[in-house]
Order: C-alpha cells, then sequence, then structure tokens
C-alpha cells in the first residue's frame, strides 16, 4: 500500500474519510433563508435524487461536494474515476427535461413539500446514455433494472454543480450523518461494514457476526449493520418494512459488537461498480472493512433468468479497488444449516457429509403468506411477524 492510499486516521482514532476530508455541504441556520432566496428556479427531486442530495450534504460521497460536470461524469462512465484520479464507482448527476435551466442558474431542489439544497448550475449536457449503460452496468439491456432507470426514468438533461444544503429529507427510517455514525464506533479498532437490502435472516447474522473472526480483522473489531433504504429494484420488499425488521431485531439480538445504522442510499444492482461506491459511502462511514458477498449487488434478467455479472466479479473488482482505496475486503462465507452443527460452510459440510437443510426465497415468501410455521434456523420470529404484518 503506497503512502497515498494507505487508511490515514483523523484526531478521532478512526479511518478518514476519503480524500482526508468528511464534507458537510449544510448552510448555516443563520444563512438559509438568504441562500434559498438566491434560486432563480425550483426543481422537484426524485425519491433517487433526494437521496443522492443526501449524501453529498452530509459527506457519504466525500470528497465530491456536489453533482459532477460532464467531464468527470464521462470520466467515470469510462474508468470508474474522476478526471482528478479519484476511484468512484457511479456518476452523480441531477437530471431534468427542463430546457429553460442554463448555466449560472440557482436551482433550488425540492422534495415532497421541504426545500433540500441549492444547486449551482456550473454545466449542463445531453448525455449519451447507450455508453452509460455499458460503462458502468455492462449491457444495454432494458432488463437490468439501472439501465432501464437510466432510459426511462432519468430525464433528458444532466446538470451538475456546487450544493448547498438546506434541510435533510424526513424520512420514516431515520438515517445518520457519517459523523453521528462515526461517533459510535470505537477509536482505534476495525470497522467491518455489512451491507444489505433485504431483511436480515439466520444466515445473514451468522455471516456478519463471523466476519469478526477473519483472519484480517482485529480482535476488538465491530460490525457495523449499514443496509440500504432508498429505491431498489422493483420486486425487493419497501424500505419502510425493512426499517421495521431492522429495528425489531436490533432490540430482540444485544450484542455490544453490533452497530446498526441506516444508509440513504438507492440500489443501481450494478455489481462490480455498485461494491466500490459502496465501499467509499462506508469508509466515509468510519469503516475499515467491508464484507462483499458472491454476486453483490447483482441481478439477472427476467426474461432469459441469466445473470448480467459471474458470481466473483464483483468480489474480485472490489478487492482490485480495495488497496488503492486503503480498506480491505472481507469474503462473504458460503454458510448453509446443517442438522448435526447448525450453520458451518458448504465446504465442511460436504466433507463431514452432514445433513443441509434449505428454504428457498420463493418458499420462504410462500410460506409467509399462507401463515405456515417458519423455522427458527431460517429467520428470527420478530423479522417474520412484522414481514406478515407487512
Amino acid at each position: 500500500m503506497s503512502a497515498s492510499s494507505a487508511p490515514t486516521t483523523g484526531r478521532s482514532g478512526l479511518i478518514a474519510p476519503y480524500g482526508g476530508t468528511l464534507v458537510d455541504l449544510m448552510v448555516p441556520a443563520e444563512d438559509r433563508d438568504a441562500v434559498k432566496a438566491s434560486a432563480t428556479t425550483r426543481l422537484e427531486c426524485s425519491d433517487r435524487n433526494a437521496c443522492d442530495v443526501e449524501l453529498l450534504v452530509v459527506g457519504g460521497f466525500s470528497p465530491e461536494r456536489g453533482f459532477m460536470h460532464q467531464a468527470d461524469y464521462e470520466s467515470v462512465v469510462r474508468e470508474h474515476r474522476t478526471t482528478s484520479g479519484r476511484l468512484f464507482g457511479l456518476p452523480l448527476v441531477m437530471d431534468t427535461d427542463r430546457e429553460d435551466i442554463a448555466v449560472g442558474d440557482r436551482v433550488l431542489l425540492t422534495y415532497r413539500g421541504q426545500d433540500l439544497a441549492v444547486l449551482t448550475v456550473e454545466s449542463r449536457w445531453v448525455p449519451d446514455k447507450v455508453q452509460e449503460a455499458l460503462g458502468c452496468y455492462g449491457t444495454t439491456s432494458l432488463e437490468h433494472p439501472a439501465v432501464r432507470m437510466i432510459a426511462m426514468e432519468r430525464r433528458a438533461i444532466y446538470l451538475g454543480g456546487a450544493l448547498q444544503g438546506l434541510e435533510l429529507p424526513r424520512r420514516v427510517f431515520p438515517c445518520r450523518t457519517p459523523e453521528a455514525v462515526r461517533a459510535t464506533l470505537p477509536a482505534g479498532e476495525d470497522v467491518v461494514a455489512f451491507q444489505c437490502r433485504n431483511p436480515i435472516h439466520r444466515a445473514h447474522y451468522e455471516l456478519f457476526t463471523r466476519a469478526l473472526h477473519a483472519s484480517n480483522v482485529s480482535a476488538n473489531a465491530v460490525v457495523l449493520v449499514h443496509p440500504t433504504c432508498g429505491p431498489t429494484q422493483q420486486d425487493d420488499i419497501p424500505g419502510e418494512i425493512r426499517y421495521q425488521t431492522y429495528e425489531r431485531l436490533a432490540a430482540e439480538v444485544s450484542n455490544p459488537r453490533i452497530r446498526w445504522a441506516y444508509l440513504p442510499y438507492s440500489m443501481h444492482m450494478a455489481g462490480p461498480r455498485e461494491a466500490l461506491q459502496h465501499m467509499i459511502l462506508r469508509r466515509n462511514y468510519g469503516c475499515t472493512h467491508f464484507i462483499i458477498g458472491r454476486d453483490m449487488a447483482g441481478c439477472k434478467s427476467s426474461l432469459t433468468g441469466d445473470d448480467f455479472y459471474t458470481p466473483y466479479q464483483a468480489q474480485d473488482f472490489a478487492r482490485e479497488c480495495a488497496v488503492e482505496l486503503g480498506m480491505e475486503t472481507v469474503p462473504s462465507l458460503n454458510l448453509v444449516y446443517t442438522e448435526e452443527e447448525g450453520y458451518v460452510t458448504a465446504e465442511h459440510a460436504q466433507t463431514r457429509g452432514l445433513h443441509v437443510r434449505k428454504l428457498s426465497g420463493t418458499q420462504f415468501r410462500k410460506m409467509l403468506r399462507s401463515g405456515e410455521e417458519i423455522p427458527d434456523w431460517f429467520a428470527f420470529r420478530s423479522v417474520v411477524e412484522v414481514l406478515r404484518a407487512g
């Protein structure tokens, strides 16, 4: 690891944010009315836009200080780097179909009755969405959820420029800022990030608690369970219901080495590019290690059932980027439940000839709907109760 990429620590003893400084774009309270009054027009954010605005304002995307200019956008699309050479997984842009918004305008970004931020428009362009799809997602197929999103949801014009934050979106699931999350983490210890977008079942719990014992993790490390609660795939469980499952589970499972927080991030299902994006975010939230599973943020064609990414593509790409990013990856164990020994690795079960029990996601959903008893080895009762109620 070169000196420039080594994970330096700040005064708190935690890993430094990416770029060295945790960005805070929130305008002081006494200046907000004046900043708001300086806007020449307004633009309503989508759910995805609102997530990006929030993460930019609170420093989740440090060291970025606003939506990317065209040159940075094109550089990230081509080679997962900004023009300055910094790693970045997916471009950050504000989209619009308004022809009357021009470079130099100050745009008040609104969201569901809130005034989130003022964007100073410094660049405006019509993107090549075919190249964006190929560069970021490796395909132009509308069967890929993010390709479909940029083709059918994102509007025709992209805007780049600096942001000034006014207020954060009001959400059912409270998302603490990177600064607030960092205040809960132990100084001088490894922090292992666990990313998920689904309810946590027994196998997930075994996975992230066992990650604390990985060979490259310190003895007193903690795990930050940090689910995304923003927009995701169409058939995923809504964020508000997932949030309820996490809250119930956090109250049920008392483990001093687990921290819980929620991330206002919209999933792209971008496989390797998404893995890099998540690692940058988690470094800014204070994490030194990142658990990366098989086929992380992968997705399938609904027509053919084929995967858009190979099983270990995201793992391999994340491992390549980790050194430069100043983090370490923790491979996700392939755990199975056995009648004889409970959860063990699949290799151990095969070597010992143990009896493996399985329950598919389809079977689980069917049992939920029909009111059948869900085995305790598969799911926590508190999580099942929330899912049935939801």
